[in-house]
């Protein structure tokens, strides 16, 4: 995964944008007037195309990081990941001089630099401060082409007395099974994000690497990499899904699930609630809501816990997402959208995103700060930052549009996933789509 990527969320429940008209008025109007900002000389502008994640916060970032010798202006892109990376991508082959600056999901920075359209930055923007999974986001073939914004990841979210009536040791690592068959004993459900899109991507990409495989390897072979996903890992992933379809904690959108369908299932009116995967907008999502649709004692009842195992003894690779952001290759100011990037991506930033937004920093030291150790349990702050250091990311190739779609395409939906034959056959489909046999 907004992520997710993981980007791909809903608007949260209970936390709508509370500025979304504003800056999506501000940003029609400005990309009227982009190609003619600094012609007269003046002060040139930068343009700044941002997901709806943070809008607030990012609108006061890009105030904070103008300078005296250029303003940031802010550009609305698509709600969706896919939307974003067709708008982008749009700009780019056209060499749009006026794209400066860009946040980017993490599976566009591949194909982006690899097509030449973002401008290498330099090499101690990543520093020893920077989480490992997020780091690795932004290289290509050595390279460091984007810096990154926030760093996302998921967690296992459960109501406390879910987990304690069912004997779970939410202390100790669980498996998938385990949290499915404690649910369906309890009459609580499992919420995942399994309609056709790229957050199902991220659970199957999660589910398979847990296993100790993935789904594509040798990436930078381009077309020519190499399809994994029918092997064991495959069959142990596709055995998850089966078991949640098959289960009475499976919930009944389940074909259709996103990360907001089942937000509202972890305090229903009636039942004990739900084991969820999500990310980490999640507590913050909870919080904004005390007083309103749920209680403080129902607040309490929040826990959470690493990302379920596939396999029993075998840690599990939680999903890695978050933003980067890229500088065009065609920009006319390169030096100063690299400067902004730098200042926009800052601790300060980051900070103020977490605190704010609930997007967590991708700085080590910003999960140090006062500002966080306030806003957050210091134990879910060890967790998000445990999970994105040992996480794992998607596949790392300029090819992963297509390696997303022939996985969407074979594996959904969840219901019609079997280890005997769903494995074998999104392989087949894959390297055909790869080779050009076979189209999406």
């Amino acid at each position: 995964m907004r992520p997710p990527s993981p980007n791909d969320e809903p608007r949260r429940r209970g936390r709508g944008p509370r500025r979304a008209a504003s800056i999506a008025a501000l940003a029609l109007a400005s990309s009227l007037l982009a190609a003619c900002a600094g012609d007269d000389g003046g002060k040139p502008t930068l343009n700044w195309y941002i997901n709806p994640d943070g809008q607030e916060t990012l609108a006061q970032l890009a105030e904070d990081c103008s300078t005296d010798e250029y303003d940031i202006q802010l550009q609305l892109l698509p709600a969706s990941a896919t939307d974003q990376r067709t708008q982008l991508a749009r700009r780019l082959a056209a060499k749009d001089s006026s794209t400066d600056l860009m946040s980017l999901d993490p599976v566009f920075v591949p194909e982006f630099a690899n097509a030449g359209w973002l401008a290498e930055l330099p090499g101690d923007t990543i520093d020893d401060d920077v989480l490992a999974g997020a780091a690795e986001t932004v290289k290509w073939e050595d390279k460091v082409f984007a810096a990154p914004q926030w760093a996302n990841t998921q967690v296992l979210w459960f109501r406390r007395s879910l987990a304690d009536a069912a004997g779970l040791d939410m202390s100790q690592p669980v498996t998938w099974n385990q949290v499915i068959d404690a649910a369906a004993e309890q009459g609580g459900t499992v919420g995942v994000q399994a309609a056709r899109y790229e957050a199902y991507v991220v659970w199957i990409n999660a589910l398979v690497q847990g296993a100790g495989g993935q789904i594509v390897s040798d990436t930078e072979a381009g077309a020519d990499a190499k399809v994994e996903v029918d092997s064991e890992a495959g069959r142990k992933t596709a055995e998850v899904i089966q078991h949640l379809a098959d289960s009475e904690a499976a919930q009944p959108d389940l074909s259709n699930s996103n990360e907001g369908t089942s937000l509202g299932l972890m305090y229903p009116d009636e039942g004990p609630g739900e084991f969820m995967v999500n990310w980490t907008f999640v507590y913050k999502n909870y919080e904004g809501l005390v007083g309103g649709d749920i209680t403080e004692e129902d607040f309490k009842d929040l826990g959470w816990a690493r990302y379920p195992a596939t396999v029993e003894g075998e840690p599990s690779k939680p999903p890695i997402g978050g933003i980067d952001i890229g500088v065009g290759a065609y920009s006319e100011h390169p030096d100063f959208a690299a400067e902004a990037a730098s200042c926009i991506t800052s601790p300060d930033a980051q900070t103020a995103l977490a605190v704010n937004d609930g997007l967590m920093p991708a700085r080590g030291s910003v999960y140090d700060s006062p500002e966080l150790s306030e806003a957050y349990p210091k134990d879910l702050l060890d967790l998000f930052r445990t999970s994105i250091e040992e996480g794992g990311p998607r596949p790392k190739s300029a090819f992963y549009s297509m390696i997303s779609g022939a996985i969407q395409s074979s594996w959904h939906s969840p219901n019609t996933v079997s280890p005997d034959s769903t494995p074998q056959e999104s392989a087949e489909f894959l390297s055909d789509v790869l080779a050009g046999r076979s189209l999406l």
